[in-house]
């Protein structure tokens, strides 16, 4: 089998939409969900005293790369596998050791519409840790106590953020999951990284896929520029609604300009304007 695609970047970041286009590549195999139970067993919070769900070049072990590969395999058969389980953004030097020759999809947006998405799935509760990882080993009280559990990924430095506001959890969500990114990229050899802008899946859908199927080296059909060009219109299998532009002013204004301070110099360093 050859080595996987790893699609990463932040919850809510535009990953299941990305994911699910890469997906639909002819030849190309996903199991159409995440897989963090799997990633867990291999190595989790269990492992590392619930220090997080990150891991790191030094945290590989061959037999992880076995059982990986043979859980894929039990269920897709051989061939070109696409992944994308939110917990690997935190995890993409343990990636790489394992699968050498992995590529690695990174997508990111902006900061302020990523964390009022985050926060806007927290009040979902679908997401909640507890289902994987089962109860915390210290009290969490976040948002004077609405929230008892993490969701969607727990970062390095949880902790600290146990009793803080939603908006500055899901904020320390998206500074932490966009750092450890960059700083894996310098790890990855060029041609096994390809980076987008979630806001290019709205403002140039059909020229970006291009650009990314070409650089993972995979056909672009004519269906898929099909798919591709109806993006912007279509909501994905787990959020209802096609993306609206600057929903983050409507839905969680006043909270994201309360921790602007926290998510500005990453955002500046992404490309993006924290004034605009």
């Amino acid at each position: 089998m050859p080595d996987p695609i790893f699609l990463v970047g932040c919850s809510r970041a535009g990953t299941t939409v990305t994911y699910e286009t890469l997906a639909a590549a002819p030849g190309v195999r996903s199991v159409g969900y995440e897989l963090p139970q799997l990633w867990h067993r291999l190595h989790g919070p269990a492992h590392n005293g619930w220090h997080s769900e990150a891991a790191g070049r030094a945290d590989a072990r061959p037999e992880h790369r076995e059982a990986a590969l043979r859980f894929l395999y039990e269920r897709l058969g051989a061939g070109l596998i696409v992944d994308k389980t939110c917990i690997n953004v935190l995890r993409v030097p343990y990636l790489h050791a394992l699968f050498p020759q992995a590529r690695f999809v990174f997508i990111h947006r902006d900061g302020r519409a990523n964390v009022s998405s985050l926060m806007d799935g927290w009040r979902d509760g679908r997401f909640a840790l507890g289902q994987f990882l089962g109860p915390p080993p210290e009290e969490v009280a976040i948002e004077n106590g609405a929230f008892r559990e993490w969701h969607f990924f727990l970062p390095p430095g949880w902790r600290d953020y146990n009793h803080a506001s939603l908006a500055e959890a899901c904020a320390h969500q998206w500074t932490t999951a966009n750092h450890l990114a960059l700083e894996a990229r310098a790890g990855i050899p060029e041609d096994q990284w390809v980076r987008i802008r979630y806001e290019d899946l709205l403002d140039r859908p059909v020229a970006l896929f291009r650009e990314v199927f070409e650089k993972l080296d995979l056909p672009f059909t004519d269906e898929l520029q099909q798919r591709c060009a109806t993006l912007a219109e279509r909501p994905t299998s787990l959020v209802a609604g096609a993306p609206k532009r600057d929903k983050w002013r409507e839905h969680n204004g006043d909270a994201i300009e309360r921790i602007l301070p926290m998510i500005s110099p990453l955002m500046q360093e992404l490309g993006y304007d924290p004034a605009a």
